[in-house]
């Protein structure tokens, strides 16, 4: 029976397409739908996901409460009736039962007891003589630096056996977690506002919200803090921790080893966690709550968020934490049964691809290799044989991954000839290439690598020891080992240094450059781990790109990202999926849940049209410019002087009727510099700069900000000023760092150009691998193969999240101008946002698109909106 709601709390009189919103989301959740939710930013979505979904919760736990009660009120009446009928004769019965019972169990205690004892004993016996045989080294001083010794899978099942009843005493202690609701997006300032929504909402007061981070973003001990990089942060964290359950270990009586006492986090205390858990369950608080509060009751927010989660019924997180499975693991997050909501999902299948690829380019490799045999040299004394054995086998596999990029070791790079270019190999072909296809990548690699640690060890070794005679590149002693691989160091390093020969580097890119080198030479090994799991991959799933050009690199590339989204979907009761601007999702629907396994019936679509009047919205397709010039960018036309010309022209005339600010895309950064540099030479820019000043998307991200409030400055000034310039232009990349996330509301973006369509670069090898495995996998649907669908979808989500950023809430107007004869296709228009696609016109000539533009009083009744 469909469970339904006829109202929901909101902290307002929601709109009917959010009350729609609501309704639809809790159907979905009831049904245990997986469902693809788009909703126009601006038109109140955070709110009712949250109202909708957590009134959902509240009923679903109501009805939870209420069938218990009547389950415990039919057992009652059972033991009731039972006992009512029960004879003295029968109760002796089963008195002597249970008195036999218990006799048997307490002889097998007994026997037990005796057993484990006398193993217990064998077992210290056997510690104190390793124990002793390692103090015979002398040597103490770098314990924790040391791979403690390794246990395959079948000796830790062997062990198992004996050892195995304490593991499963310690499962049952695992807290049972509530049925609650996951909320991820792809940024903490995403996760953020989202958490001020939960403020704002009816629930704030008696909902258990738990925010979760990173070390990185919650961390309050400031001699961690201050490493910067996160998997410094992490590896120092980690090792705190390690020294924390020794030093409880040693309080319990047992003999501590010789050596410095270690450091241990003064903000890791089970009690101060416990309380902090409390006051977090208690209340919604966002990162910034969290870290104040950490330091007030000085208990870590990292740990105690993890604590919190079981009890947790809202838990916010970012996408890696629910999307890689080991990230998942290690974070405590179970969603067996649970509820997962992904906002901002629409590139989800870029984002999975992302997540689970890996590239090692040569100057990793190189220091892996050096820093893992000098790490070896040093402790081999201390390590067990088999920690030696797995050791060589990494080297073994590092040699292979130099040799497919086309060096040899053992020579000088002076006397090899590295043929230049990108090859792509499937996972089994690259194994044999490389010579590493004898290695059992899971076992040796993947346990090993997980089991012990040695990423972190390495890590810290590099740390510690850098300056003092452990060089990051080469290591160039005269034992045999390292003659042997001085060739492919050198080589290695030669591929980095020919990567820009001759070029003049900024002050900003040569700190970015130091930035990198730190992170690179800390633990050059994560990134060697990294690509390995990613070699675990089916060979069908991925591709190995092998690049020898420049700086030489070897990626994985994840081809079909279902395979990792599939376990997800499984154990998760629903899964929503929302964003803005979710079209065209047929392709998502067919790479994504398809794909995993999801049947049809279990998919459900929702979409709702935006706030705003029809008046306050005027999307146009322009097929031709001012001279009649068609306007069509491809690849052969965009680069005429007429063509650009014609753009200048269309330009012009927009800036002379619009006020405030306008924003024009162009499909790529390289396109925007020379039509930009076409209009310097003709006099375009600056009869564009005698109408409006004008501003360019920064080439650094951390630049974006300054640009854009100079932006918002001009046109509040111009505003308050009529006379001189009107607003101001600003030139952005689609894709780039303005066309996702920037809101241009209100006088910001009056008017938004795309020019041309930004179809991505189709000679790219990782896109042509891409098409041909949909081609190969993926029905054809209306005579176009899915490969080419992928690139009509690629190009129209980017338009989509561009000119979604004009229109921000509901006073809000704005014009959009698609400056491209091919957007009047009706498979293109169909792939518009169906609340701009029903309101766009195509005009065949210019002037009637520019009338609508220039009516004063059109423009004068906005202006009153």
């Amino acid at each position: 029976m469909e469970n339904s709601r006829a109202e929901f709390p909101f902290p307002y009189q929601p709109y009917n397409i959010q009350e729609e919103f609501m309704q639809a989301l809790y159907s979905a959740l009831d049904k245990g739908k997986v469902g693809i939710f788009e909703s126009p930013t601006g038109t109140g979505k955070s709110l009712s996901l949250i109202c909708g979904a957590l009134s959902w919760l509240r009923d679903y736990e109501e009805r939870k409460r209420q069938e218990a009660t009547a389950l415990l009120q039919e057992g009652e009446a059972a033991l009731s009736t039972n006992a009512a009928q029960s004879s003295v004769a029968s109760s002796s019965a089963e008195l002597d039962w249970i008195t036999d019972f218990v006799q048997k169990k307490a002889e097998r205690d007994l026997v037990s007891k005796l057993k484990s004892y006398e193993e217990d004993e064998a077992f210290k016996l056997l510690q104190l003589s390793k124990e002793e045989q390692v103090e015979a080294t002398g040597d103490q001083e770098d314990e924790e630096l040391i791979i403690a010794e390794y246990e395959s899978d079948d000796e830790s099942k062997i062990k198992g056996r004996f050892f195995g009843a304490e593991e499963d005493e310690d499962d049952e202690l695992v807290e049972e977690h509530v049925t609650k609701i996951y909320y991820c997006s792809r940024t903490h300032s995403q996760l953020a506002q989202f958490v001020h929504e939960v403020q704002k909402s009816p629930f704030s007061k008696d909902i258990s919200v738990v925010t979760l981070g990173s070390r990185q973003n919650l961390c309050i001990n400031e001699e961690v803090r201050r490493l910067g990089s996160i998997q410094r942060i992490n590896d120092r964290c980690m090792e705190m921790q390690k020294n924390k359950h020794e030093k409880h270990h040693h309080e319990e009586g047992v003999k501590r080893k010789r050596g410095p006492a270690k450091s241990v986090c003064p903000y890791n205390k089970a009690s101060a966690l416990q309380q902090m858990r409390d006051v977090v369950l208690g209340a919604v608080h966002d990162i910034e709550q969290l870290l104040k509060l950490g330091r007030e009751t000085h208990s870590c927010p990292y740990y105690a968020t993890r604590l919190a989660i079981p009890p947790a019924q809202l838990v916010v997180l970012p996408y890696q934490m629910v999307l890689h499975e080991a990230t998942r693991r290690a974070a405590g997050v179970q969603l067996k049964g649970q509820v997962l909501i992904i906002d901002e999902a629409h590139n989800l299948s870029d984002t999975l691809s992302c997540i689970h690829s890996a590239e090692l380019s040569g100057a990793q490799l190189c220091r892996a290799h050096s820093q893992l045999i000098q790490y070896a040299d040093r402790y081999k004394s201390r390590l067990k044989a088999k920690n030696l054995m797995y050791i060589k086998q990494i080297l073994f596999v590092i040699e292979g991954l130099v040799r497919v990029l086309g060096g040899k070791v053992g020579q000088s790079p002076q006397s090899q000839a590295t043929q230049p270019g990108t090859e792509m190999l499937t996972i089994n072909n690259f194994l044999f290439k490389a010579q590493i296809d004898n290695i059992n990548l899971f076992k040796v690699l993947q346990r090993y690598f997980e089991k012990s640690m040695i990423s972190r060890k390495l890590g810290g070794f590099v740390e510690k020891y850098a300056g003092s005679g452990v060089t990051l590149h080469t290591h160039s002693c005269n034992n045999k080992e390292n003659r042997r691989t001085e060739g492919l160091n050198r080589y290695l390093q030669t591929l980095q240094s020919n990567q820009n020969p001759g070029t003049d580097v900024a002050a900003a890119d040569q700190q970015e450059s130091v930035e990198a080198e730190k992170v690179l030479s800390a633990s050059p090994m994560m990134q060697v781990e990294g690509f390995f799991m990613a070699l675990t991959n089916s060979n069908t799933d991925g591709r190995v790109v092998v690049h020898k050009q420049g700086a030489s690199s070897v990626k994985f590339l994840l081809l079909n990202p279902a395979v990792h989204f599939a376990q997800v979907l499984k154990e998760c009761r629903a899964v929503i999926i929302a964003g803005g601007t979710m079209q065209p999702v047929s392709d998502f629907k067919q790479e994504l849940l398809f794909s995993a396994g999801v049947v049809e019936e279990r998919v459900t679509e929702f979409s709702c049209g935006h706030v705003i009047p029809p008046e306050n919205i005027l999307p146009l397709v322009l097929c031709s410019g001012p001279s009649g010039q068609e306007l069509e960018f491809t690849f052969q036309n965009r680069d005429t002087p007429r063509m650009m010309d014609e753009t200048g022209r269309i330009l012009s005339n927009i800036c002379n009727v619009v006020p405030g600010g306008v924003v024009c895309f162009f499909p790529s950064y390289d396109y925007s510099r020379r039509i930009i540099s076409h209009w310097e030479t003709s006099g375009t820019l600056t009869r564009l700069a005698n109408k409006k000043k004008i501003f360019q998307e920064p080439k650094k991200a951390n630049q974006v900000e300054q640009v854009l409030n100079e932006f918002s400055r001009c046109i509040q000034r111009c505003s308050a000023d009529c006379s001189g310039l009107t607003g101001a232009l600003l030139f952005s990349v689609v894709g780039g760092k303005m066309s996702e996330g920037i809101n241009f509301s209100d006088d910001l973006g009056r008017c938004v150009v795309m020019v041309g369509m930004p179809y991505p670069n189709i000679k790219s090898p990782e896109l042509q691998e891409k098409m041909s495995y949909l081609d190969r996998h993926l029905p054809h649907s209306q005579g176009r193969s899915p490969g080419q669908a992928l690139i009509e979808n690629l190009c129209m989500k980017a338009v989509n999240q561009s000119i979604g950023r004009a229109i921000r809430h509901r006073g809000d107007y704005s014009s959009i101008v698609l400056c491209d004869r091919r957007y009047s296709r009706p498979a293109t228009l169909s792939k518009l946002p169906t609340w701009i696609k029903d309101r766009t016109t195509t005009h065949m000539t210019f002037g009637p698109a520019f009338a609508l533009f220039s009516q004063g009083s059109s423009l004068e009744k906005r202006k009153k909106c």
